[in-house]
C-alpha cells in the first residue's frame, strides 16, 4: 500500500454526510451502542423493513454508516454504559449540521422528550450528550475552556463560529468581506471568512479561475462574482443532492482522499465511484485504519525496547533511592547516638587529647586502651579498632558502628554526621523526583504499547483481508424468517410467529408461489418461492417436511403430521360467516392439496464457504445436497444447550482437525434456529 493521507473532515463533507444520514437513519431505533476505542462509538440501529444499520462516530475524525462488523471491548467503558442507559431504545428524530461547522447534532426521541448527542469533528473532538433542557449529562471529555465549559449539568454551548455560514452569505456581503482583508491572499481570506478550510477555498478559486495568491484588494468585481458563483455551485449540489461521491486514487492505487464532489485539484487522478458519500468514507477509513495497524507493527518493537530500557533505569533509581534514604537515616541516627552518649565518648576523646599533649606514643596509648576494653570498662568498651592513618577511632554502640575523627571535637563529629544525613536526604529527594518522572514515562509507553498492541499486525494487506471478511453482508428479505434452499434450488421461507406469518403471506407470497401449513393449530406458514418457474415435486416434498417439523406436533413428540398446500389467492383474513381470524392466521378457501403422514425430522450439517465453516439446516434431503457432514434430528426429550452441544460434538467428530478448529469458533447458538423447539433426539449421521 502506498502513502495514504489521513482525511480531515471539511464543513462540506459534514453537510453531505448529514444530508445522506437524514434519509438513512431518521426514524431508526437505537438497538445498542458500543465503544470501539477511546474516541469511537458504534450505533446499531433498526429501521422498519430495512436491514440493520451501523453508524460509526469518531470524535474529531469522522461520521458515517459502515458495512463492517467491529469487535467491541468485552467490558464497555463507563461512557458507553452511560449512553446505553439514556439512548438504548430511543428513536432518532433528526440529524443536523450546526450552522456550517464541523459539528453534528443527532436528536433522540425518548418517552419524556428529546435528547441531543453532539459530535465535534474538529481538533481533538468530543461527543456530548445533553438532556431535555440542554444540560450536559455525559461527555467523552469534560474540560474548562476560555470560551465555554464542557462540565456536567452546565448548559451546553456551541463553540464560537469558525466563519460565516456560506448558505447565509449574499454576494454583496462576500465582496465587502473580501475587500476588507486588504493585502491578504484571497485563498486565506475565503478560508477565514467562511471557515471552509484550505482545500475547498482553493477549489472555489480554481473554479472561478482566480489565482489563489492574488491579494484581496486587487480583486475585480467580475472575479468576486466568479468566486461567489463557485461557492453557490457547491451549495446547490449539497441542497439538491447532486453529489459525485468517490475516492481519489494515487498511481499505486492507494487512497488519497474521499470527496463528495468532483474537484479540479484531483483532475489528474483516477476515481473510484460510490453510490453514497457514506459508502466512500467507509471504504476510505477501512484502508486508513489498516495502514495505522500496519504502522503499529513497526512501532510496537520500538516501544518494547524503550519500555525495557526505562525499567532498567527505574530499577537502578529505586536501588539508589533506597541507599540514599538508608544513609540519611543512619547518619542522622549516629548524630543522635553521639549526643546520647556524649559523656562517655567525650571521656574517650579526652584521653587521646591528653596523650597527644603529653607526647605519649600512639602504640603505647592503643595498647592501654585495648587493655581497658578487655576489662569491659566504659567508654573503652565502645572501641572496636583504631585507624592510625586517618587518626580515627572506630566504635560500636548498640550495634551501630561508626568512626570518630580524633582531630575534631565530639560535637564537630556529631555535626558532620548530621550534615551527611541532610545531604543524603536531599539526594534521596532528587532521586525520588527522577524516579517518578521515569515511572510516568514508562506508564505512557505502556499505555501506548497497549494501544498499539491492539492494532498490531504484520502487513497492511493482512489487515485488509481480515476487515473485508468482517464486511456485513446485506441481509436479504427472507433472512428475517426461517428459510432454506431446496435440494434443487428453490427458496423456501417460513414464519417464526404470528407477526412474521402475517407479514410473510401478505407481503412476500407471490401469485405463483405455494403456501404450506401443517394440520396443527399454531403451525407456521411456509412459502415456496416460484421465482419464475413452477416448484418441483422435490421442493414441495421438502417444504412439507419443513412445515411439519416446525409445528406443535414436534413439541408433542409425534412421529409424523399431515400437511397441505394452497395458492396464496386461497388465503384470506375473512372467515366464513364473518368468523374472526386471529392475527397470524388465515382462512383457506377452495381445494387443499394434502400430504399425509409427513415424517417429522430435520438435519443439521456443516459447510465451508469463503474459508469459513458454519452450520446449515433444514429438511434432510436439502441438507444432504449441500454437505456430507450432517446429523438427523427427530422429536425427543433432549433439550436446550445440552442438546445443542450433542449436535455440535457429533458434527465435530466427523470433521478434519482444521475444520474442527474453525467450527469451534462458531457460537453454538447458530444451531438453535435449525432445531424445532430446541429439543429432539439424534438418530443418523452422514459421512
Amino acid at each position: 500500500m502506498g502513502s495514504l493521507r489521513k482525511k480531515e473532515f471539511s464543513s462540506f463533507d459534514v453537510a453531505v454526510v448529514v444530508n445522506e444520514l437524514k434519509n438513512a437513519i431518521v426514524n431508526a431505533r437505537v438497538n445498542n451502542i458500543y465503544q470501539l476505542d477511546a474516541k469511537t462509538l458504534l450505533f446499531k440501529l433498526h429501521k422498519t423493513d430495512q436491514p440493520p444499520l451501523r453508524l460509526i462516530a469518531e470524535a474529531g475524525e469522522r461520521l458515517h454508516l459502515t458495512s463492517y462488523a467491529f469487535e467491541p471491548p468485552q467490558v464497555p467503558p463507563a461512557f458507553c454504559m452511560a449512553l446505553r442507559k439514556h439512548l438504548r431504545g430511543a428513536w432518532i428524530a433528526n440529524v443536523e449540521q450546526h450552522e456550517f461547522e464541523r459539528i453534528v447534532t443527532v436528536y433522540f426521541k425518548i418517552k419524556t422528550g428529546l435528547m441531543r448527542l453532539i459530535l465535534e469533528l474538529f481538533g481533538e473532538g468530543n461527543i456530548i450528550l445533553t438532556g431535555e433542557k440542554g444540560e450536559i449529562l455525559q461527555a467523552l471529555i469534560f474540560k474548562r475552556m476560555r470560551d465555554r465549559n464542557i462540565l456536567r449539568n452546565e448548559v451546553f454551548q456551541f463553540p464560537p463560529s469558525s466563519g460565516k455560514n456560506p448558505f447565509k452569505v449574499a454576494r454583496d456581503e462576500l465582496e465587502l468581506a473580501l475587500r476588507g482583508f486588504g493585502d491578504v491572499e484571497v485563498v486565506r481570506a475565503i478560508a477565514r471568512f467562511l471557515g471552509v478550510g484550505g482545500v475547498y477555498a482553493e477549489e472555489i478559486l480554481l473554479r472561478a479561475n482566480v489565482e489563489k495568491t492574488r491579494k484581496c484588494d486587487d480583486l475585480t468585481d467580475s472575479e468576486i462574482g466568479a468566486i461567489y458563483d463557485g461557492l453557490q455551485n457547491f451549495l446547490s449540489a449539497i441542497s439538491s443532492f447532486k453529489t459525485e461521491p468517490h475516492i481519489v486514487l494515487a498511481e499505486d492505487d492507494s487512497f488519497l482522499d474521499a470527496v463528495p464532489f468532483k474537484l479540479k485539484r484531483y483532475e489528474a487522478f483516477r476515481r473510484q465511484l460510490y453510490s453514497s458519500f457514506n459508502e466512500a468514507l467507509d471504504e476510505f477509513y477501512l484502508k486508513v485504519k489498516a495502514a495505522e495497524q500496519a504502522a503499529a507493527s513497526i512501532e510496537v518493537d520500538k516501544l518494547r525496547q524503550e519500555a525495557e530500557r526505562l525499567r532498567r533505569v527505574i530499577a537502578e533509581q529505586e536501588r539508589a533511592l533506597r541507599e540514599d534514604e538508608a544513609k540519611a537515616e543512619r547518619d542522622r541516627h549516629i548524630g543522635d547516638v553521639i549526643y546520647a552518649h556524649s559523656s562517655e565518648l567525650q571521656s574517650l576523646l579526652d584521653k587521646f587529647t591528653a596523650a597527644k599533649r603529653e607526647g605519649k606514643d600512639w602504640k603505647e596509648l592503643i595498647s592501654e586502651v585495648l587493655a581497658a576494653k578487655g576489662s569491659s570498662r566504659t567508654p573503652e568498651a565502645f572501641i572496636e579498632s583504631f585507624d592510625a592513618r586517618n587518626l580515627a577511632v572506630n566504635v560500636c554502640i548498640d550495634n551501630l558502628r561508626f568512626s570518630l575523627n580524633l582531630r575534631r571535637t565530639l560535637f564537630e563529629n556529631a555535626a558532620e554526621y548530621y550534615e551527611r544525613g541532610k545531604k543524603a536526604k536531599q539526594k534521596a529527594a532528587g532521586a525520588l523526583t527522577a524516579l517518578e518522572e521515569s515511572r510516568r514515562k514508562l506508564a505512557e509507553i505502556e499505555q501506548r504499547q497497549r494501544e498499539v498492541e491492539t492494532l498490531k499486525t504484520v502487513k497492511p494487506m493482512e489487515v485488509m483481508e481480515e476487515l473485508v471478511k468482517r464486511k456485513v453482508k446485506r441481509k436479504e428479505w427472507y433472512e428475517k424468517f426461517r428459510w432454506f434452499r431446496s435440494s434443487d434450488g428453490f427458496l423456501v421461507v417460513a414464519g417464526k410467529d404470528a407477526v412474521s406469518n402475517e407479514v410473510l403471506v401478505k407481503k412476500y407470497a407471490g401469485a405463483d408461489d405455494v403456501v404450506f401449513h401443517a394440520d396443527v393449530a399454531g403451525a407456521p406458514f411456509v412459502v415456496v418461492k416460484a421465482e419464475g418457474k413452477a416448484p418441483s415435486e422435490q421442493a414441495l416434498r421438502e417444504a412439507g417436511e419443513y412445515a411439519a417439523a416446525f409445528s406443535r406436533a414436534w413439541r408433542e413428540g409425534a412421529g409424523s403430521a399431515d400437511v397441505y398446500w394452497v395458492k396464496p389467492s386461497q388465503l384470506s383474513k375473512s372467515g366464513p360467516s364473518g368468523e374472526y381470524v386471529p392475527h397470524g392466521a388465515f382462512a383457506v378457501s377452495g381445494k387443499r392439496n394434502w400430504m399425509r403422514g409427513v415424517p417429522l425430522r430435520v438435519a443439521v450439517g456443516v459447510i465451508e464457504k469463503d474459508g469459513k465453516v458454519t452450520f446449515v439446516g433444514g429438511p434432510l434431503d436439502a441438507v444432504k445436497a449441500k454437505t456430507n457432514v450432517y446429523v438427523t434430528v427427530v422429536p425427543g426429550d433432549s433439550s436446550d444447550k445440552e442438546f445443542l452441544k450433542q449436535i455440535l460434538q457429533a458434527l465435530m467428530a466427523k470433521l478434519p482437525k482444521e475444520q474442527r478448529e474453525k467450527l469451534g469458533k462458531v457460537s453454538i447458538e447458530h444451531i438453535r434456529e435449525f432445531v424445532p423447539y430446541i429439543k429432539g433426539t439424534l438418530v443418523t449421521t452422514g459421512f
